[in-house]
C-alpha cells in the first residue's frame, strides 16, 4: 500500500504555506510507504501526482471568510469539494476542479482525504496568521492515523 501526502500552497504567501509546512512535518517522520510532497496546486499536475497511490491526503489553505485556523475535512470520494473555498491564484484549474475532473475520468485514488485550513493572509510576502501557525500541529495529529498504517 502506498500513501501520498500533498501539501498544496506557496511558502511565501502567508497562510498559503500551511499545506507545504504540514507535508514537510510528515516527510520528516520518514514513514515507510509514505511520500510527502509540496505542490503548487495546479490541478492537472495534482491528478498526475496522485496517480498510482492507494491513499492520498491533500492539505490546502481555504479562504471562505471563516475564523483563521479553522480546520475542515472532506472525504473527496463521497462528494464534491466546495470549490469556492480553495484559492487558485494564477491557476483556474485548482484542487476542487482536479478532484471533479478525476472523478469524471475515473482517476481518483481509492482513498482521497482533503484537509483545509482557513486563512486570511495570502499576498506575496505576508506573514502566516498566528491562528493558522498554531493549527499546523493539529492538522499533523489529525492525519497521523491516516499515515500510520
Amino acid at each position: 500500500m502506498t500513501m501520498l501526502v500533498i501539501g498544496v500552497g506557496h511558502r511565501f504567501r502567508g497562510d498559503d504555506a500551511a499545506g507545504p509546512l504540514v507535508a514537510e512535518r510528515i516527510a520528516a517522520r520518514a514513514l515507510p510507504g509514505v511520500e510527502a510532497i509540496e505542490h503548487h496546486g495546479e490541478g492537472t499536475d495534482l491528478m498526475e501526482r496522485w496517480s498510482g497511490h492507494d491513499r492520498v491526503v491533500v492539505i490546502d489553505a481555504t479562504c471562505g471568510g471563516g475564523e483563521p485556523g479553522t480546520i475542515r475535512q472532506w472525504d473527496a470520494m463521497a462528494a464534491p469539494l466546495p470549490a469556492g473555498l480553495f484559492p487558485k491564484h494564477s491557476h483556474l484549474f485548482g484542487l476542487a476542479e482536479a478532484v471533479e475532473m478525476a472523478r469524471l475520468l475515473g482517476r481518483l485514488p481509492p482513498v482521497l482525504l482533503v484537509i483545509g485550513i482557513e486563512g486570511t493572509a495570502f499576498a506575496a510576502g505576508d506573514a502566516m496568521t498566528p491562528a493558522v501557525a498554531r493549527a499546523l500541529a493539529d492538522i499533523v495529529e489529525r492525519i497521523t492515523p491516516w499515515v500510520d498504517f
